[in-house]
């Protein structure tokens, strides 16, 4: 079967070829820094090689008057900085409906556009918004005279969007992934809390009454707020061969809280996460990364599995051709990891026990 990406055809004369297949470059930790901020400006050439992503941000964290100096900013930064082969460069540009959208994208296609990997695109209602970045990422492209096309990340972050999440995913060849926007989310959907990302002590379920007796002290569990929303999202990113994200956290001084909420995105399929602070870095590249025991466990399944069919029982459990599939997903992670990281490879490079 053809890749459905085939059918497209570049979007403007002397455009770049559309891409067939969104590159699988780790990308646990997206670094946000405001290019306006000439301490945090600063510390780029430094963080080179420390994260997966480091995204110059033109959007909410900057206040209008800024607005021009965090464009010219990332200018000067994505041509003086080399970025090299373990950390990409990406950008979240203003809304669509902003004054600034258009030359945002004007200038910096013209300007870094060869180093810029990944334009974020916030608050995306369909597959209209990405179609018009879509034509105009490749007339710019073109005019600029880019070998590659520049990839378009998507956030969620309406009802709107959420409702389209499928045809945004499927709308475009340089969709490189989605990530989960809460904190506009919440506001669209008018959810009752303030809280960017995480749980909420009133989203919970209630023991019943032990013996029937209505007055005893019930224990109470507090619930995942965003559970149906990140599976949605994953199952859409998916099933078009793109990258699902958890997005910002943003009670930074509660790294336990973060953490437990990166893990929940990780095991529903979330490839990565936002980081606000520095100290959300760790968290993500632990949190995103395989465990060194559950990378020894699958590859003593891909050895007793054989050629993949059929049924083992390892460590007393049955092992099968869907076990088999779940182990593959963790062993490629592990390899891309290694292949960039050399205190990964040595973390991963313990022989399965027999």
């Amino acid at each position: 079967m053809r890749n459905p990406k085939d059918f497209f055809a570049p979007l403007a004369v002397g455009a770049p070829q559309p891409v067939r297949e969104i590159p699988a470059r780790p990308s646990r930790v997206i670094h946000f820094f405001d290019p306006s901020n000439d301490k945090m400006a600063g510390k780029v050439p430094g963080m080179v090689g420390t994260v997966d992503v480091l995204l110059g941000n033109l959007e909410d964290a900057v206040k209008a008057d800024n607005k021009v100096a965090a464009r010219e900013g990332l200018v000067r930064i994505g041509r003086s900085v080399d970025f090299g082969e373990t950390t990409q460069l990406w950008t979240r540009v203003n809304s669509l409906d902003s004054p600034w959208f258009l030359d945002d994208v004007t200038a910096l296609v013209a300007g870094i556009g060869e180093t810029l990997d990944v334009i974020m695109v916030p608050k995306v209602e369909g597959a209209e918004d990405i179609h018009y970045v879509d034509r105009l990422l490749a007339q710019l492209e073109a005019k600029a005279g880019l070998s590659r096309p520049i990839l378009v990340h998507a956030i969620l972050e309406t009802a709107r969007g959420m409702a389209n999440v499928e045809e945004i995913c499927g709308a475009s060849p340089r969709m490189q992934g989605l990530s989960l926007g809460p904190a506009d989310l919440a506001a669209s959907r008018r959810m009752k809390t303030t809280r960017v990302g995480g749980g909420h002590p009133g989203y919970l379920v209630r023991q019943d009454p032990p013996d029937g007796d209505l007055t005893a002290d019930r224990q109470t569990y507090q619930q995942d707020l965003w559970h149906y929303t990140i599976a949605r999202m994953v199952d859409a990113c998916v099933a078009n061969g793109i990258y699902p994200y958890y997005g910002p956290f943003g009670d930074i001084a509660d790294v336990v809280a973060c953490e437990d909420q990166f893990r929940n995105a990780f095991l529903l399929g979330c490839v990565g996460a936002w980081s606000l602070h520095p100290s959300q870095i760790p968290i993500a590249k632990r949190v995103f990364s395989p465990a060194a025991d559950d990378v020894a466990h699958a590859r003593r399944v891909a050895a007793a599995m054989g050629d993949g069919t059929g049924a083992v029982m390892l460590d007393g459990k049955m092992e099968d051709d869907a076990s088999l599939k779940q182990c593959l997903v963790l062993l490629e992670l592990a390899e891309q990891l290694g292949a960039l990281d050399p205190e990964f490879a040595k973390l991963y490079a313990a022989e399965p026990a027999s």
